[in-house]
């Protein structure tokens, strides 16, 4: 049966638990030599497997929006071919015409009652030549297929920002890039306003602003972005995605 929210997701309070564990982790930083390691962290960005493990992040973190993207439009385009699957039911106890879904719905509406046992079998047979239409077109247009590979990219994006999060950084560019991260995902899930995004996007311009300053040509990920990045997903699904913009 057609369902197009049934990927599985983590609580929101759960994930903004983890996130700000790895926040926690990232701002760690040493105290006793502030100068030291201001200079340590500033230097051989290019060396920083952090660094490089953000890039990967961010060229995932595209292909999924970009799937998202094509596996909504694909779904619109099939709706408007064929509509979700459902049957009508007439129940003339009241007197009244019902829509289903799902066998399960009919099995609730008529259970083994033999004396409607006419109306449940056809109602089953309306809805079995409907989601075949589905199936025939989807077959044809692609939904599911792009909907799997939306899957697997973003298990794929969330593997690689696990890594990520999880990799020291060794430069104030690393750091940057742990922290615009965790704005992306975590702001993709929540209402921006919220706390604590806006106060992890103030340490990112810090950081940015400090690394800038102690290497004026040094590349600062999120320095593009001074506001909040927009939401991408609402109860698991995706549903307003992150565009790059031009030139970064």
């Amino acid at each position: 049966m057609a369902d197009s929210d049934d990927t599985t997701t983590l609580p929101s309070v759960t994930r903004r638990h983890l996130l700000l564990g790895t926040m926690a982790t990232t701002a760690a930083w040493p105290l006793q030599d502030e100068a030291a390691v201001a200079g340590a962290l500033a230097d051989n960005p290019s060396f920083d497997p952090a660094l490089l493990l953000w890039h990967q992040w961010k060229d995932a973190f595209r292909s999924t929006a970009a799937l998202c993207r094509k596996q909504q439009r694909l779904e619109t385009k099939l709706i408007g071919c064929v509509g979700f699957p459902q049957a009508e039911v007439y129940l003339p106890d009241e007197d009244v015409t019902v829509t289903v879904s799902w066998l399960e719905d009919i099995e609730e509406l008529f259970g083994d009652d033999p004396a409607v046992a006419d109306i449940r079998v056809n109602a089953e047979a309306d809805l079995a030549a409907h989601q075949a239409r589905w199936n025939e077109a989807d077959a044809q247009i692609g939904y599911s297929s792009a909907k799997r590979a939306e899957q697997e990219a973003s298990d794929r994006e969330q593997d690689v920002f696990d890594t990520l999060t999880h990799t020291p950084a060794t430069s104030l560019a690393g750091v940057a890039g742990k922290l615009d991260a965790i704005l992306r995902e975590g702001e993709s899930w929540e209402d921006c306003s919220d706390f604590p995004w806006p106060q992890v996007r103030s340490v990112l311009v810090d950081v940015v602003r400090i690394g800038q300053m102690l290497r004026p040509n040094a590349f600062m990920p999120g320095s593009e972005r001074k506001g909040p990045y927009q939401r991408r997903h609402r109860d698991g699904c995706c549903f307003r995605v992150w565009k790059a913009p031009e030139g970064s």
